[in-house]
Formats: structure tokens, C-alpha cells, sequence
């Protein structure tokens, strides 16, 4: 009977601290952020209810493993072509949990219920200090300053710059497919010099999510990282890498028309940028360069928030340039302009305005689809609701 009041408790604690955890968000994110970061307070509720009377092996559990979650949902009016469209979306629902094996091991798994499984690794630190991790399994590339960052710490409701979600594949570019920004592979990093530089060397498949390499060749990614005052984080990242088309049936790039279905192609890219934080403005760009074949792709961006008076309301900016292919001429402009309202930590509201100057007439993968220069705007809103 005394072992069944202590599940009794235990199941009723973690109920309740999903509950509080839901209403109360992390703290924001920042570059170096992993998902390991985060508070214990559903932890110590289990703990205090469950008590001493608890097994150890179920203490050992509640000390040992977090839980994360959030999402993501709104709705977008759009106007180009003088066409109308809108619709609700629920873009992300993400659930995830880690569990620290030892001091030095842990292992996470992440799905996307809107989606499919994003994350399953396992990281083991090898020295003492925070110096050199080794990471196996499926995470996200490491390449760009925006790709590693979750959504929930992004300004924009179109989370990443267009530059970013075409070159770390996280969906516009149908050579690679939707592959989130995520891979399997290996990692090696760490931090120096009381956390003031950090780096990650990569070794990837280059195909994607919950997927096998379509060749032979792997993709190599590097990041380094310095903050050399406080607040202020220069980030340089590359990759040296062979793709694998995964078009079929004829199906040809928009971007990218003369690569045939099948073929390995040259994918090499670098970037760099900086992010700063503060309590007055938090401002981050980037410049980043792509070669797909005989495609060359570049662009920029700079996105940054002011808070309006409080640090609960904030105006948001961003103008992001970016072309597609510099042989076609396909460059397009990006501007947005918006409000967000930090109800509760990592809770929040968005409201947006996006202008861009061109658009494609289809998916980017049908044989008929064209890149057109012409205005396009949209009003998006979203809510955000976040646990750790």
C-alpha cells in the first residue's frame, strides 16, 4: 500500500509540473543555448512529493530526466498576383525530453507532432571542463548564426532568413527537400577561455532527417564563435559537402534546372555574422555565400528588436536580401515589420507585416513553376506557448 501512495504522488507531481511548466517558460535563449539548458523546477515538485518514502531508482529518474515542449500557431493573410489567400496554421507542436545517463553522458529525443521525429542523440563529454563533447545521431548542421537557434527565440514569424532556410536545408530548396535544418551525423565541440570561444566540427550525410546518404560523400560543416565583451557573439561557420538530388519523375529545381534527378552535385557554403544582446536593442546579421553545382547563391539580413517602453513589448524589424541564383538574376527583397507581447516568459503574441519583392508561381519543384519579380504582402499573427 505504501508503494502504491508513492506512485500515487509521483504521478500526480509530474501532472502538475507539466501544468506549471506549461505557464512558465525559460529563460531566453541565446547562441551557445542547448536543450540541456534549462530549469528543474518540475523536478523538485516531484521530488517534495514523492518525498523520502520514494525508491531510489525512481529518485535517480525524476533528478535525471527534463522535459521541453512548445508550440506554435496563427494565421496568415497573403496577397500577391492579386490573388488573396489566409489561413489558420498550427506550424509546430515540439515535445522533447533528455536524460543525463552520468555527469558526463546524456541522450535526447525531440518529435515534431505537427511533423516527424527532428532530434535523437546522444552527447558525451570527454574532458573535464566543458572543453570537447562528442555528439552522435540526428541534430541540427551547425552551419549559419540562425539555424542552431530554436523558433521560439527567433523575431520573425518566418523564423529564419531566407538565405539560412535555402542553404542549411530547412525546407525552400527541393534539391534537399524539408529536412528542417537537421542531419545525421557526428559532432565534436566545445568552450574555451571561460566560454568566450566556442566551435563545432561537423561530419554529415548530407541527406537530411530520418534518412540514409544518397552517396558516398560527406558533408563537412565548421562553426567558431568569439565574444570578445559582453553581450556581443561573431559567429563564422562553412561547409565543404556533395549533395544528392531527390527530385524524381523529371521534376526539376526552380532554382536550380540543370541538375538532373538523381545527381550528386558540389554543395560547399560559408557565413558569417554577429548577434548582440542588451536591455536596450538586441540586433544579429549575417552574410552568407552558396555553390550548388555551377549555381551561385548569396545574401544578407539584419534583424533585431527594441522593447516599447517595457521588456514585455517589443517592436520588431528585418530586411533580408537574398538571390537564389546569380546567373538568372532570381534576387529578392524581404522587409518585415511587426509587434510581440511576452505575456509570460517565453509565451507570447506576434503581429507582422512582410513585404517581399518577388515570388514563385508554384511549388518550386513543378516543371511549370517561374520566379516572378512582384510585390507580395503578407499579415501574419501567431501565439507561442513554451515549457522547459
Amino acid at each position: 500500500m505504501e508503494t502504491k501512495n508513492v506512485f500515487t504522488k509521483a504521478t500526480l507531481a509530474v501532472a502538475l509540473a507539466i501544468f506549471s511548466s506549461t505557464a512558465a517558460m525559460g529563460e531566453q535563449d541565446t547562441i551557445a543555448t542547448t536543450p540541456l539548458q534549462s530549469d528543474l523546477t518540475e523536478h523538485t515538485l516531484l521530488r517534495k512529493a514523492v518525498g523520502e518514502k520514494a525508491p531510489n531508482w525512481l529518485k535517480n529518474v525524476t533528478d535525471r530526466i527534463q522535459l521541453h515542449g512548445y508550440a506554435q500557431a496563427g494565421y496568415n493573410f497573403t496577397r500577391q498576383d492579386k490573388t488573396n489567400v489566409n489561413s489558420f496554421e498550427l506550424k509546430r507542436i515540439l515535445f522533447w525530453a533528455d536524460a543525463r545517463i552520468t555527469d558526463r553522458w546524456s541522450f535526447l529525443f525531440m518529435h515534431d507532432f505537427s511533423s516527424v521525429v527532428q532530434e535523437f542523440y546522444t552527447d558525451f563529454r570527454i574532458t573535464r571542463n566543458k572543453a570537447l563533447t562528442v555528439r552522435l545521431g540526428q541534430f541540427k548542421n551547425c552551419l549559419s548564426l540562425e539555424n542552431p537557434l530554436s523558433p521560439t527565440a527567433m523575431e520573425a514569424i518566418d523564423v529564419y532568413s531566407d538565405g539560412v532556410t535555402f542553404l542549411t536545408g530547412c525546407g525552400s530548396d527541393p534539391l534537399m527537400g524539408v529536412q528542417y535544418g537537421r542531419d545525421l551525423g557526428l559532432s565534436l565541440y566545445g568552450e574555451t577561455n571561460n566560454a568566450k570561444l566556442r566551435y563545432e566540427l561537423q561530419v554529415m550525410n548530407g541527406q537530411g532527417i530520418n534518412k540514409k546518404d544518397g552517396n558516398n560523400f560527406k558533408d563537412f560543416i565548421g562553426r567558431i564563435e568569439y565574444r570578445p565583451v559582453k553581450g556581443l557573439n561573431l559567429v563564422a561557420t562553412g561547409q565543404i559537402g556533395r549533395g544528392h538530388n531527390v527530385l524524381s519523375n523529371g521534376n526539376v529545381s526552380v532554382y536550380n534546372p540543370t541538375i538532373q534527378n538523381g545527381k550528386d552535385y558540389k554543395r560547399n557554403r560559408w557565413t558569417v555574422g554577429f548577434d548582440y544582446k542588451s536591455n536596450k536593442f538586441n540586433l544579429h546579421g549575417e552574410y552568407l555565400e552558396g555553390y550548388d553545382d555551377k549555381t551561385v547563391s548569396r545574401g544578407g539580413y539584419l534583424t533585431g528588436s527594441v522593447p516599447l517602453g517595457t521588456p514585455k513589448v517589443e517592436f520588431v524589424g528585418s530586411y533580408d536580401y537574398f538571390n537564389f541564383n546569380t546567373s538568372l538574376g532570381m534576387d529578392q527583397h524581404k522587409a518585415i515589420a511587426g509587434v510581440q507581447y511576452w505575456f509570460y516568459k517565453k509565451c507570447r503574441v506576434q503581429l507582422q507585416y512582410v513585404y517581399k519583392s518577388a515570388y514563385l508561381t508554384g511549388k518550386p519543384s513543378e516543371p511549370t513553376t517561374q520566379f516572378v519579380h512582384g510585390n507580395s504582402h503578407a499579415l501574419m499573427c501567431q501565439l507561442q506557448v513554451r515549457f522547459n
